[in-house]
């Protein structure tokens, strides 16, 4: 194989793990269809955002209770509404416990075109504009800022779409990112009970999630 060659191949190679950040193969993935995570990064950082009903909020404001974090943008052709919809049915199993005890927040990939007009329109049509479930938009700088300490990018195909990022990730009261999930290979019981471990102050990184 001539060096050319290794060159170039080893530049894919590069810039796929560039882009799949911090993925796992299926075969790590278990049965709560996600792993842990052991990147030290704060998610929670002094960030202001903007909600769908377009007020200010700081990440650093959420410390104290669990956080799940997912990505998506409302004019999405059909990923991002099926990870909303699983991200409901986690809602739905954590009932009152969601804004007691816990958070859901979705961050758009996509701030250029949703300001929270089109987050909140976005949350209604889904049935997720529900107290304890924030909608955020913000800079493209800020966006950019945030997902790095997801190990996460936000990019556009050469035709102007966003790329899905179908991994959605579960922050402890403290900021740390302790698992993450794998789209529609994560069950929602699980990871209902994952959450509600968090919140307990229980151990959720190792084995099997309770259920």
């Amino acid at each position: 194989m001539s060096r050319s060659l290794c060159l170039t191949m080893l530049a894919v190679i590069v810039s796929v793990v560039t882009l799949i950040g911090c993925r796992r193969p299926a075969e790590d993935i278990g049965e709560r269809g996600g792993f842990p995570v052991f990147h030290t990064s704060d998610c929670l950082p002094d960030i202001t955002l903007v909600d769908q009903h377009g007020r200010n909020v700081s990440l650093a404001s959420l410390r104290g209770k669990p956080v799940l974090f997912d990505f998506i943008y409302t004019n999405c052709p059909g990923p991002c509404l099926l990870l909303t919809a699983q991200m409901k049915q986690i809602a739905n199993r954590l009932g009152p416990k969601l804004g007691t005890e816990v958070r859901i927040v979705s961050i758009t990939v996509d701030p250029e075109h949703d300001h929270p007009a089109q987050l909140l329109e976005y949350a209604s049509k889904q049935g997720a504009d529900v107290s304890g479930w924030l909608f955020l938009t913000g800079t493209p700088k800020q966006i950019d800022d945030e997902m790095a300490r997801f190990n996460v990018i936000r990019q556009r195909e050469p035709d102007g779409t966003v790329d899905h990022v179908l991994e959605f990730f579960l922050v402890d009261a403290n900021g740390n990112a302790l698992l993450q999930y794998l789209g529609q290979k994560a069950d929602p019981g699980r990871v209902a009970s994952d959450v509600e471990r968090t919140a307990a102050r229980e151990p959720v990184t190792g084995g099997h999630s309770g259920n």
